[in-house]
Parts: structure tokens; C-alpha cells; sequence
């Protein structure tokens, strides 16, 4: 891979529950993206939307959906990245994979949990950063309200692009704005945020806004407002070390450390 990143924001609305549905759906959506794309950004809980009382069957399917991701990461020649419902040991996890044309699986459980919807309840949060290579990328995922916490997402040099998975109501549309711009800029690195879009479950509306900025907060890309959308973006490592050594704001960081 050379230093650009051809990256897709697959923007989409989400069946309710029905895994197979959704997986059917995407499978048509990324058809496109074959030999298009090297990474591919699907939004959080993928295969049912943002849901709690019915995870126990939607963890069921995991198998079923790694097996597929594989399947679409070695078709299409590119890496998938997108979160699922997961039981392991009696535990569920809001789990972020990150699947290579080769099979290889990355993973990345979601630290903090989301209280006003009770997902703190229902699930236990991640510890670990989960940063993967792609070729000389260096990638960290975070899930929708990871966003709210800075500290957790901080760049201690040891990231160059920040993606973001959500299923973030349309209620809060300008703090998803807002503050993914706000991460490119303080963490010096490109910010892939990926959202849903159509109504749920319980009747949550979504605008989708899926977005990517560069290191300067500048939008490169946007998926169109409220509509099934695929923005794909070149992202250049080159042009993101060369400003990073011309203005090197990570020398004067403080030094912090992170207790879990």
C-alpha cells in the first residue's frame, strides 16, 4: 500500500433486529467498492442498530457475521471495520472488528458505555486501545460515546487516523459535528466518524453527517444528510507527517496517564 488511504464512509439506515436483513443489504452496498477501496467503515451495531433487550439473539449470529466480514474484506480487497453484538463468557461487549483481504481480525471493545440508554446494564467496557496497522497506518477505533471522552481518545504518537463508529441521534447532530472536528484537531490525525441513518427501534430519528477531517479540522468528505450515502475519501500519510513535523503541537503535550 502506497502512503494514500482510500477510505469509505458507508453510510446506511439499520433493520431492527434482523441480522440477516441488514448483512443482505450491505452485501449490495459494498459491491461497488471492489478494487475502489482499501478501507471500508461500516457504522456501529451494524447488524440490528443501537439495541439492548434483544442482544442475546443478536449475539447468536457473530460467527455468522465474522465469516461474512472475512468473506467481504477478501471480495472486495479491503479492510472492513464496523461493530457487532458479541457474548463471550456470559459477558457482551459493543465489539469494533477490524477484518483484512487476508482474514486477519483485529478488535476493540467499547469503553464507555452509554448510561442514558442503559447500555452500562447490559454490557461490559473495554480497557484495551485496539490500534491496527494497515500497511503503514496506524488506526484507532472508538465507538459513538468514546467520542465524549478526549483523554481516552488522546494521541500519544501512536496513531494517524481516529475512526469513530455510531449510531448518534439526530437530537445531538451538532456535538457529533462538532466535536469530531474537534478530535482531528487536537489529536493532529485524520477523524472518520460513520453514523446510521432512518429511525429505529424506538422511534430515534438519525442524520447520518458520516464525515472525515483531516489533521486541521478541514471536512475532505460528507455523506449526504439523512439518505443511504458511500463517500469514499484519499487520505495521505505523507501530507499528515509532513504537517506534524511543521507543526509539531504534540512536543508541548502534557504528560498523562490513564487509570482504568
Amino acid at each position: 500500500m502506497s502512503d494514500i488511504l482510500r477510505l469509505s464512509l458507508v453510510q446506511s439506515d439499520l433493520i431492527w433486529g434482523d441480522v440477516n436483513a441488514n448483512l443482505n443489504q450491505f452485501t449490495q452496498q459494498l459491491a461497488r467498492l471492489k478494487g475502489k477501496s482499501d478501507l471500508i467503515i461500516l457504522p456501529e451495531m451494524f447488524t440490528s442498530g443501537f439495541m439492548m433487550s434483544g442482544k442475546d439473539k443478536i449475539a447468536t449470529y457473530t460467527d455468522t457475521v465474522v465469516a461474512w466480514l472475512r468473506e467481504q474484506a477478501k471480495n472486495l480487497d479491503a479492510h472492513i471495520m464496523g461493530s457487532i453484538i458479541v457474548n463471550e463468557s456470559d459477558a457482551y461487549y459493543n465489539r469494533m472488528y477490524t477484518v483484512s483481504p487476508q482474514g486477519d481480525i483485529s478488535t476493540y471493545n467499547k469503553r464507555h458505555l452509554f448510561r442514558m440508554g442503559n447500555e452500562h446494564e447490559h454490557f461490559v467496557g473495554g480497557s484495551d486501545k485496539g490500534i491496527v496497522k494497515i500497511g503503514e497506518w496506524r488506526v484507532r477505533p472508538i465507538i459513538c460515546y468514546d467520542l465524549r471522552f478526549p483523554v481516552w481518545g488522546r494521541n500519544q504518537q501512536d496513531y494517524d487516523l481516529l475512526v469513530c463508529v455510531a449510531n448518534w441521534p439526530d437530537a445531538r447532530r451538532d456535538v457529533w459535528n462538532t466535536i469530531l472536528k474537534a478530535r482531528s484537531i487536537d489529536n493532529q490525525a485524520y477523524v472518520a466518524g460513520v453514523n446510521r441513518v432512518g429511525k429505529d427501534g424506538m422511534d430515534l430519528s438519525y442524520a447520518g453527517d458520516s464525515s472525515l477531517y483531516d489533521a486541521r479540522g478541514i471536512l475532505l468528505g460528507k455523506c449526504e444528510d439523512y439518505k443511504n450515502d458511500i463517500q469514499t475519501v484519499n487520505l495521505s500519510l505523507d501530507k499528515l507527517r509532513n504537517f506534524r513535523t511543521k507543526f509539531p503541537v504534540y512536543l508541548d503535550a502534557d504528560d498523562f496517564e490513564i487509570k482504568l
